[in-house]
């Protein structure tokens, strides 16, 4: 009997997922396949990469995970590497307005309010802004649809300013998106259930989902965030370390698949050299798998965007910078007239990150439709990142050292209609390309324990195609 030949094309925290759980799956099951990873760039591990430097660790890319997302942490533990996992420090988080900090109401769900007095009381609302969004507990529940944008949602039930001022802010932190165009049924489809099951989305979310709130509980003494010790680049490196089943191909690109006659598939790479395999996972960006798969129903995927961000992690010595406000970082409204959209006082949310004189804040810009700000020099970003963090915060002289990181178009955006989609796309390849499956944060979830669920599907479809 021949040996089946599974191909994992991408080495970034999903394409490693696949390769680590097919591998442990294969000798779970005492069954044999050659397994080969392909990745275009010299590195795995995608976006996750880390700074180690004199005492510092500072992300390039994600900083922590959900802990409740079961998957991140089991796959830590799974390579032993659970003495190195942390929450983060409790502590408020702000939005900044053009007349300065203001706290997170407390019990704000992703910025939905289900504590009455600490919304009424915020002074991120006009007096106006407060009874529009009261306004929910009166209106209907929204009719049936199968998509709309987050931004058109949560302006029906709350009213412009709850909007631009709380949840835009935070919503846009997690996929550097517009709220106007992404898909509230590819990124939080449990609003939409909950108003449809409870009528008003405060109600709703009080009494669907208390634990989730961020009620302040002065017992609580960790966040919901966890990290390593060593930065999520040590994860990537357990994980290649732990592939000795695997044979890893970096710094070789994929330039053509084709699917044999007999069912295989044939895949080109840069050096010249064909691979041929029974099974494929497809760990790639969107953009990627649209210059592969030619066909027409993936014309999605050579259409849908990604933007451009950048982070800028600026250190100081402590006594060069004062705070009035004791936290973990803020984000910035729309309206707040500001270059960077969020900034993370880095070693406050997780204090291994710095020794205990120093200051790490961490700086993001960069957003759909406002993405020219991530090609200017490392010099002028770091400028532009002083200036704004001056308006917050008193600063004395320049920052000891900063680290600057660009993530080029590599936001893939969600935008209405990316579910329906996907839905189209994924039953056209079972019935056209059998045994190869698209996973990773372009297609079911942009965070690290959806990436790994997605390696891990996407290994579960493989074993049962190949019989396995």
């Amino acid at each position: 009997m021949n040996t089946k030949k599974i191909v994992i094309l991408g080495g970034g925290l999903t394409g490693l997922s696949a390769a680590y759980y097919l591998q442990k799956e294969l000798a779970a099951r005492s069954e044999k396949a050659e397994i080969t990873l392909i990745e275009a760039s010299p590195r795995l591990g995608g976006k996750i990469k880390t700074v180690r430097k004199d005492g510092y660790v500072i992300e390039r890319g994600p900083d922590s995970f959900l802990e409740r997302k079961s998957s991140a942490p089991e796959l830590v533990k799974d390579l032993g590497l659970e003495s190195q996992l942390v929450n983060n420090a409790v502590g408020r988080s702000y939005v900044l307005l053009k007349d300065g900090l203001h706290p997170i109401p407390r019990g704000a769900v992703m910025g939905i309010p289900t504590q009455v007095k600490p919304f009424v009381t915020s002074g991120l609302f006009s007096l106006t802004g407060k009874l529009r969004a009261a306004g929910d507990f009166i209106l209907p529940k929204g009719e049936q649809q199968n998509d709309q944008s987050l931004g058109r949602f949560f302006r029906r039930r709350l009213g412009d300013e709850v909007v631009e001022n709380l949840i835009e802010p935070l919503l846009s932190g997690i996929y550097a998106g517009d709220i106007d165009k992404l898909s509230l049924m590819s990124t939080f489809p449990q609003f939409y259930e909950t108003e449809q099951e409870h009528r008003s989305l405060i109600l709703g979310m009080k009494k669907s989902v208390p634990g989730t709130s961020q009620k302040h509980d002065p017992s609580r003494k960790k966040g919901i965030f966890q990290t390593l010790t060593g930065g999520l680049e040590t994860l990537i490196e357990a994980l290649e370390e732990s592939l000795t089943g695997v044979r890893v191909l970096k710094g070789t690109r994929v330039n053509a698949i084709k699917k044999q006659s007999n069912g295989t598939y044939e895949i080109g790479l840069s050096s010249g050299l064909q691979v041929e395999a029974d099974s494929v996972i497809m760990a790639l960006p969107h953009t990627a798998a649209g210059s592969l798969l030619e066909d027409s129903e993936f014309d999605y995927f050579r259409q849908m965007p990604s933007t451009s961000v950048a982070t800028v992690a600026l250190i100081f010595s402590k006594e060069n910078v004062s705070m009035t406000k004791e936290g973990t970082g803020f984000v910035i409204s729309r309206n707040g007239g500001y270059s960077i959209t969020a900034c993370t006082w880095t070693n406050k949310k997780w204090p291994h990150t710095a020794p205990d004189d120093k200051v790490i804040l961490r700086a993001y810009v960069g957003k759909a439709g406002e993405e020219t700000i991530v090609d200017q020099s490392d010099e002028q970003l770091a400028a532009i990142v002083m200036e704004d963090l001056k308006k917050t915060m008193a600063i004395s002289g320049k920052p000891e050292d900063y680290v600057v990181s660009r993530w080029k178009q590599s936001m893939p955006q969600y935008n209405v209609g990316h579910r329906e989609n996907m839905e189209r796309i994924s039953h056209y390849t079972s019935q056209t390309y059998p045994g190869l499956y698209l996973a990773g944060a372009s297609f079911g979830g942009v965070g690290l324990p959806d990436c790994i669920d997605q390696g891990k599907a996407a290994v579960k479809k493989t074993m049962e195609y190949l019989k396995l």
